[in-house]
């Protein structure tokens, strides 16, 4: 099964028990065993600047869900959170599940794009997969430590929050 790693964002509805309640959806994927969750980071929003500050985190699972039926599944997940999708980008959401990796593969399609765009300079993204997968080597032979140097932490809080431990409870 190939390794994949999820990002979770949420800035409305309480996004810690978004997050987490989004962590126990993960863990009943079909076909999937969830692995690894980062701890929760805070971060300023990205889109317009009139919204809450973001929660975000980073899973690990093993899936034998194809990428677009994962994807399904995961936008099953964010619409069962109330996730309302607009055509302002990265404006406020209760949910936001991507796929930022899927194994080795690299995935060029209307509906998704792995590695997900612009992970490589997001430091929301770069930490929390850090945190549980230090040693990563992206499908293109970049090391996640070499993004890592060249993303600047950015304002992230690491939350002492860990997800894993309201999971597996």
């Amino acid at each position: 099964m190939p390794q994949v790693y999820i990002g979770l964002g949420s800035n409305l509805a309480q996004p810690l028990a978004q997050l987490r309640d989004a962590c126990q959806a993960l863990a009943r994927l079909p076909d999937s065993q969830l692995l690894a969750l980062s701890s929760a980071y805070a971060s300023d929003p990205l889109g317009p600047p009139d919204q809450p500050r973001y929660l975000n985190a980073v899973a690990g699972l093993h899936t034998q869900l194809a990428p677009l039926a994962l994807l399904d599944a995961l936008q099953g997940i964010e619409q069962a959170h109330g996730r309302q999708r607009k055509a302002e980008r990265w404006g406020p959401r209760t949910l936001d599940l991507d796929i930022l990796l899927y194994g080795e593969q690299r995935i060029d399609l209307p509906r998704l794009q792995v590695p997900h765009y612009h992970m490589h300079a997001r430091a929301f993204v770069l930490y929390p997969l850090a945190e549980i997968a230090g040693e990563l080597i992206l499908p293109d032979g970049r090391r996640l430590t070499e993004l890592l140097a060249q993303c600047p932490y950015q304002g992230l809080e690491r939350l002492e929050e860990r997800l894993l431990d309201e999971v597996t409870a």
